[in-house]
């Protein structure tokens, strides 16, 4: 069921006193496409009283409900949660949540005695503008981008154990950070239900190990959505000497490992991550294996440029070069030098893992500075694969900038 088919309607009780924000007639268009953000130059004025984090009622100027979300004070004035009126917002997360439940079960990562880490809500994706629900076992990790989401954390944790009983003993709110940066709002991390002895375990991907810390680590704490393409990488690694860049707790290294790789190189800048990638690698390899993998710490682009031209395969996978359209320009000269630097790293052959998670950059972007990198190096280059995030991180057809995770797959001699 979509999340925003108009065949699923709510009859307007609880929420007939919201606040209603009156569209342009010229910028209702977007609203009627289905595009789950109204930004603040759509909106012709204010009805009611409305706070950062408010439920508040989208109107056309001749009165035609429009949708319902959360408001905000950025330039996205308010991220859409039904097209349609609402009855409670309470019976809109139990439906959404289900929905996204039976989506993983149909993906088949429920109950998978293989992987199970998986993403449940994926922001608009799943209907749920400014949630993210990770799974790690029997943990569910939480994270609200927004203080209208945050005020509803304990809601979604309780309608979280009724939907999974006893598969969930525990849900991690893991908010502080974005709300921080997004509303001013001060939060602290905790378990909004369960107990724990630790704020980290130890999952399963493909029947690889690895300890996921999400009190300290990364967004929730692993990057879930870059499963596929790790286990693309293991498949490319054999016989290889491999370079795993801004390797965070060392997935792609984890996978070469056990795909064969000769020599596997793994390197970011963080203590910690590089602390967590030798752990991985002892979770998972024998002593003669774990020999295979060394890791350094370090700038990764400072390390490209005295490092050994023989690898085989090399893995770009950076942090968010852009956050913000003002930053887009100076993100794309970024992947540019970064993707040439790895380029002249390869053996004749050799393969390429790029990516970019910025939002801003778009596949066009993003292409277009891979390819600038590519004239520059002079060598044959091939495009193997277009890569993005699995299916458990959907995205809805109306929304478009939800797809941020872009990648290719090169051949380089």
């Amino acid at each position: 069921m979509l999340w925003l088919a108009p065949c699923l309607t709510y009859k307007l009780l609880a929420m007939s006193s919201l606040p209603r924000a009156i569209i342009h007639r010229k910028k209702v268009d977007a609203v009627q496409r289905f595009h789950p953000w109204v930004f603040s130059g759509a909106i012709a004025r204010i009805q009611g009283e409305v706070n950062d984090g408010d439920l508040v009622e989208a109107y056309s100027e001749d009165g035609k409900f429009l949708a319902m979300g959360l408001w905000g004070l950025g330039s996205i004035a308010i991220k859409v949660l039904s097209f349609q009126p609402v009855e409670t917002m309470q019976q809109l997360l139990r439906d959404r949540l289900k929905q996204a439940f039976v989506l993983r079960k149909q993906l088949g990562l429920i109950d998978n005695v293989e992987t199970n880490c998986y993403r449940l809500i994926n922001s608009e994706g799943d209907g749920l503008a400014g949630l993210i629900i990770d799974m790690y076992d029997d943990t569910a990790v939480l994270q609200c981008h927004s203080l209208g989401t945050y005020r509803y954390r304990q809601e979604i944790a309780e309608i979280l154990k009724e939907i999974y009983g006893d598969r969930l003993q525990a849900v991690y709110d893991k908010s502080s950070a974005t709300l921080s940066r997004k509303s001013q709002t001060q939060s602290q991390d905790g378990l909004l239900i369960g107990e724990r002895s630790d704020d980290s375990a130890e999952i399963l991907e493909y029947g690889h190990r690895f300890i996921v810390d999400w009190e300290r680590g990364q967004k929730t704490g692993f990057f879930l959505d870059q499963r596929e393409n790790r286990r693309l990488f293991g498949h490319y690694s054999t016989g290889k000497k491999v370079l795993n860049t801004f390797c965070y707790s060392g997935g792609f290294s984890v996978y070469a490992v056990a795909g064969g790789a000769k020599e596997v190189h793994s390197i970011d800048s963080s203590v910690k991550a590089m602390e967590w990638t030798d752990r991985n690698i002892a979770a998972n390899f024998d002593v003669e294996r774990q020999a295979t993998h060394t890791s350094f710490t370090g700038d990764v682009f400072d390390f490209l440029k005295h490092c050994d031209s023989d690898y085989e395969a090399i893995v770009l996978d950076p942090p968010a070069f852009a956050k913000s359209l003002s930053a887009r320009h100076s993100a794309m000269q970024a992947y540019k030098r970064l993707n040439l630097q790895a380029l002249s790293k390869l053996k004749s052959g050799g393969m390429l893992f790029t990516f970019s998670c910025s939002q801003v950059v778009n596949v066009e972007n993003f292409t277009g500075a891979v390819t600038a990198a590519a004239i520059e190096s002079g060598r044959t280059i091939k495009v193997l694969h277009h890569l993005t995030h699995p299916a458990d991180h959907p995205t809805s057809i109306f929304h478009s900038e939800g797809a941020y995770l872009k990648g290719l797959v090169l051949s380089v001699t």
